[in-house]
């Protein structure tokens, strides 16, 4: 029993002295630890200043019903109650008051009294009886959580984008949000110590913050959201009017670069539409059609081929190596000049012409293409950019055809995106300009980065072969594919653009399925925006060629944009001269200052300059005005002295 006891004294004081520190410290990590508290996501803004995404607090409400002494808690319980009630609406100050005193008889210490509140609800209940003296005299427990939020609803949310983790610890970062997350938006975490109190519940020790959060940069993007609520509008009415799987439209600024509008619509298995992809940036595809025109101008910078040439596109079907290539109009166009092949979009027309000149040299078409840029993708600040896809000699998707396909645009793939910078560079004078969707991060109004146009190209092809294109894509409006889109009251230029998909399959000509396309630019005089408009998988019962599906988009875009939205014009100078103006003033002016105490003569003066001179004399003035508002009477003759208080009549006529 001695030697036992001895061991037990040891055992003590070893605890006690040696291992007391370490067994404190453990104590105190198992019953107090620092939580983070997540900093608010800064802001994401439209061009105009409206408000995309935020974040936005919520807040739990506990009460620690142990924490208040049995004065403190016995003269405010009914009071809180009361006010409990109240605000609740659907119980009674009695059985609330029930609830809480069984809480306090049972030791709870974490007692919710409300959940997922606002910030106005959580600063009405903190003044609330009991509640009002915190957590040390009163109990309150306050747990704040932010939620992100999208004013504009389905409104482009993937494009705005957001930031999430599932329960693997996965992150997901579409869109702007998602792409400036991490070096904008995020902010700092702050930490609070909270302790256990059992069953796997902690409450904070303090009101305050160990370390208080730091919000996170506001971003300021390109989007206009007039533009871009009709962009989603005009697309999601045609995806239901055709029944189609999903679709895409972009707008750019013609000489900024700057994305006013991007949506993107997908359809449920329920029919419905939702931005499920952004298929504007991410989906690279066979552009079809659309692709005619980068195959001209390759050919007209190489000088192997003028729009006024003649083309032979036989009865609409041509064999190429094996394989014969059709037109859509039944019959063929016959013999036409290269712009009118561009105008009637003859597959066989540019095939011709491709084949004739680069089959020997392939290399020398696909140099152009590299010079374009149109290999590598563009490097947007968007996360998911596809990647384009242009074989070459060697590659295995290369053979005797793959130039003649991807003259009328198959056999490569391309981003609505990408086919646009294109489109867009033709309405900029030849000047390639990097999609741009950021203008600015800003702390409050202290602006932290600013971003600039990027040039990738600074002349695509010479003002001769872009002269001709843009004739040539004016025409397709007024005469051509596009020429249901045509209105004398606003001009139009693009392509269509009808591209297979999915022809590799078995069931394809019992099923057979299309991407309808249009890219382009209005007003064609000095060009303020370029568009894209794709919709893959119309239904053929209703429709599929780019004219029907996709033009009427192009068209409903572009008309909105110019009269449905503020349109807003930079003057260089509001330092205007009139001279007839100057002439009055300087008049003016020398009257005022030479007649301090003697009547002018006011006669042929406009009154309210009369009205101004008199009372800076301060003398009272009478009007008896019965025309334009020009003097022609006087009660006072000129040069007359004036009293003090004197009144004046003026005629005017």
């Amino acid at each position: 029993m001695f030697i036992f006891a001895v061991a037990v004294v040891f055992k003590l004081l070893t605890i006690q002295f040696v291992q007391g520190e370490k067994y404190k410290a453990l104590a105190t990590k198992r019953v107090v630890k620092n939580v983070v508290i997540p900093a608010n996501r800064g802001n994401v803004y439209s061009v105009n200043g409206n408000l995309l995404a935020t974040s936005v607090p919520k807040y739990d409400i506990r009460f620690d019903a142990l924490t208040p002494s049995t004065r403190t808690f016995e003269k405010n319980i009914k009071p809180l109650c009361d006010s409990l009630s109240k605000y609740k609406g659907k119980i009674t100050s009695a059985q609330l008051e029930k609830k809480l005193r069984r809480a306090r008889a049972n030791k709870n210490r974490y007692y919710l009294l409300a959940r997922n509140i606002g910030y106005s609800e959580y600063v009405r209940l903190r003044k609330f009886p009991l509640l009002e003296f915190g957590a040390f005299r009163g109990g309150l427990i306050v747990e704040q959580t932010t939620k992100r939020e999208h004013p504009m609803g389905g409104i482009a949310e993937r494009t705005i984008g957001y930031e999430r983790i599932d329960d693997k610890g996965n992150i997901t970062r579409p869109g702007i949000d998602g792409a400036f997350g991490v070096k904008y938006l995020r902010g700092v975490d702050g930490q609070r110590k909270k302790q256990k109190i059992g069953k796997g519940q902690w409450k904070p020790l303090t009101d305050a913050n160990e370390i208080e959060p730091q919000d996170g940069y506001d971003v300021y993007t390109t989007i206009d959201v007039n533009i871009q609520d009709i962009a989603h509008h005009a697309l999601l009415k045609q995806l239901e009017l055709y029944e189609a799987e999903h679709g895409c439209v972009i707008v750019m600024e013609v000489k900024t670069g700057e994305i006013r509008a991007i949506s993107n619509l997908g359809r449920t298995s329920k029919g419905k539409y939702y931005e499920k992809l952004n298929y504007a940036v991410g989906e690279s595809h066979e552009p079809g059609s659309t692709f005619k025109v980068m195959a001209l101008m390759a050919a007209l910078e190489d000088k192997v081929v003028d729009t006024s040439a003649i083309v032979d596109t036989e009865r609409g079907r041509k064999r190429f190596y094996g394989r014969y290539v059709h037109d859509s109009h039944r019959g063929g166009y016959g013999k036409i000049s290269v712009a009118k092949a561009l105008e009637v979009s003859s597959n066989i027309g540019f095939a011709t012409i491709i084949d004739e000149h680069y089959s020997q040299k392939p290399e020398k078409f696909l140099a152009r293409l590299k010079e374009w840029k149109l290999n590598k993708p563009l490097g947007i600040s968007i996360i998911g950019e596809g990647n384009p896809d242009i074989p070459e000699p060697g590659d295995v998707k290369w053979s005797k055809n793959a130039l003649p396909s991807m003259a009328y645009g198959y056999n490569l793939a391309l981003t609505p995106l990408q086919t646009l910078a294109f489109y867009n560079a033709i309405a900029n004078n030849g000047e390639l300009v990097k999609p741009r969707f950021l203008k600015a991060i800003k702390e409050f109004d202290k602006e932290i980065e600013t971003f600039e146009k990027e040039v990738i190209v600074e002349k695509i092809c010479s003002e001769e072969t872009l002269g001709k294109t843009q004739e040539i894509l004016k025409n397709i409006v007024v005469r051509g594919t596009g020429k249901k889109m045509y209105s004398k009251t606003f001009s139009m230029a693009g392509k269509t653009g009808t591209a297979r998909t999915e022809y590799w399959m078995k069931d394809w000509k019992e099923n057979p399925r299309y991407i309808s396309s249009f890219s382009g630019y209005f007003p064609v005089q000095n060009p303020k925006y370029s568009c894209i408009v794709v919709i893959h998988k119309p239904s053929t019962k209703v429709g599929y060629y780019g004219a029907d599906v996709t033009g009427p988009v192009f068209k409903k875009v572009a008309q909105k944009i110019f009269t449905g939205t503020p349109i807003t014009d930079e003057v260089e100078s509001l330092n205007v001269k009139a001279v007839a103006v100057e002439k009055d003033y300087e008049g003016f002016y020398e009257t005022a200052q030479t007649y301090k105490t003697i009547m002018p003569n006011l006669v042929g003066m406009p009154v309210m300059d009369a009205i101004v001179l008199l009372e800076n004399m301060q003398i009272d003035v009478q009007v008896q005005l019965v025309g334009n508002g020009v003097v022609n009477g006087q009660s006072i003759s000129k040069n007359t002295k004036l009293k003090n208080n004197q009144t004046v009549i003026l005629k005017a006529s």
